[in-house]
Formats: C-alpha cells, structure tokens, sequence
C-alpha cells in the first residue's frame, strides 16, 4: 500500500495503483461530468457507483450516525491517520481480501485533515451483479444450502477471528455466479478468538432478520431459517 500525502490531504492506495489515484477519484460529481455514474444507493449519505473501462466500484463518504451525527456531518477527532476510519477499513478490508476470504477489494481512500478534524471516503471494488440479502429474501424465499452457504461464510470470517461491527442482513451480499459475500469493514477489528463475541456477533445477525420480517411482510423469512444457517456455521 502507498500513501501519498497532499498538503491537508491524505490519499492511500494499491501499489499497482501509483500516479494513477488523484483527488477527484473521490468526487461523485466528478464521475457524473465524465459519464462514468452507473448507479447510487442513499443511506447516511449518497454511495456512488462508478465504472472505468470494464471495472466497477463504489465510492462512499463517512457519515455519522445517531444523534451526533445531527450536529456533526462528517467529521471526525483526528489523532493520526492510522488511527482513521477509512484507513483501518482499508487495512482490515486488504487483510480480509489477501486471506482469501469473500470480501470487496479495497482500491483507495482519502482522509482530509480540518484542524483537530477530518473527512474521508473510501473507495473499493463493486462485487458484480450485488444483491443484498433483503432485497433477496422479498424477492424469493432461500432453500436450505443458501441458508448453509450463509452461513458457511459469516464461520470462515470468525475463523480468522473478524469481528464484524454491523453484521445485519444489508451487509451479506449475493453476486451474481450465486456466491455470498460480506461487505462494510468500517470499525470492524480482528479480536482474540472467544466464543462470547462470535455468539454475540450472530445474535446481532437473527436481530436483523427478525426486524426486517417485523417491517415488510414480503420479507420471505421464518424463525425456523435461522437453524439452517447455524447448521452450516457449526460445520
């Protein structure tokens, strides 16, 4: 990884990727004028997406949210660039990525420094044909082995001991060859190996479930899915 420091500005970056990586990578509205915008989804913010040549990403800036995040936007105590969000989703993301594990490769980010503040976003790899797992499951209900593939995959993250800070049924992803994948490393952390975070980890996945069913009844999930994917975490 190469970092290339710019005044108050940060870019960090693939090493294939050198004189290559400029500031308005990170500008939406740059992507726009040059006809390169394929698609946005809207949560905290606006997440682009973008192509260049056959390559496809996705371009997200860091938000805050909960009540904090109604006083401040983006920005966030700056104490070293290490210690950034971006950076460190970067770093786990790239570590996650080079131990084969199923997750987007991360292409660059950026950290702009505003006195004791700073801004960021963070560019990685668009997994091609991207579902999530909602839109999946109010589109049609999953068999057993998609149940067992689930989780399969969330097991050989615990594995390398990733604790996932938001593991919610959004962030499992299905492309579009059949395979699953997770998404969204922002403050998750590698963590000495205990049962209690894992389990913990997979409590806060059947929560996610259960919410969604509460809110959409197309939603095409039942209680008794949930000891399909245990099956295949448990192998």
């Amino acid at each position: 990884m190469l970092i290339d420091t710019q005044g108050a500005r940060v870019l960090f970056f693939q090493d294939e990727l050198k004189g290559e990586i400029t500031p308005e990578y990170f500008d939406g509205a740059y992507w726009q004028r040059n006809n390169a915008i394929i698609g946005s989804a809207f949560g905290r913010g606006i997440t682009w997406f973008f192509k260049i040549n056959n390559d496809e990403f996705v371009l997200r800036h860091y938000h805050r949210g909960g009540l904090i995040g109604k006083l401040i936007k983006d920005g966030y105590c700056y104490t070293g660039l290490e210690n950034t969000r971006a950076y460190q989703e970067f770093m786990v993301t790239l570590q996650l990525v080079e131990k084969g594990l199923p997750a987007p490769q991360p292409i660059a980010g950026q950290v702009i420094k505003h006195g004791l503040f700073y801004r960021a976003d963070l560019i990685t790899q668009k997994i091609a044909g991207a579902n999530d797992l909602v839109a999946v499951l109010k589109d049609r209900a999953l068999n057993q082995d998609d149940y067992q593939q689930i989780g399969e995959m969330i097991r050989r993250f615990h594995d390398v001991n990733l604790w996932h800070a938001d593991l919610n049924t959004h962030n499992i992803i299905l492309d579009g060859d059949g395979k699953w994948w997770l998404i969204d490393f922002d403050r998750c952390k590698f963590k000495p190996a205990a049962d209690s975070w894992k389990q913990a980890n997979l409590a806060r996945l059947k929560r996610s479930f259960v919410k969604e069913l509460a809110k959409d009844t197309a939603f095409k999930w039942q209680l008794s899915d949930w000891e399909l994917l245990l099956v295949g975490y448990q192998n």
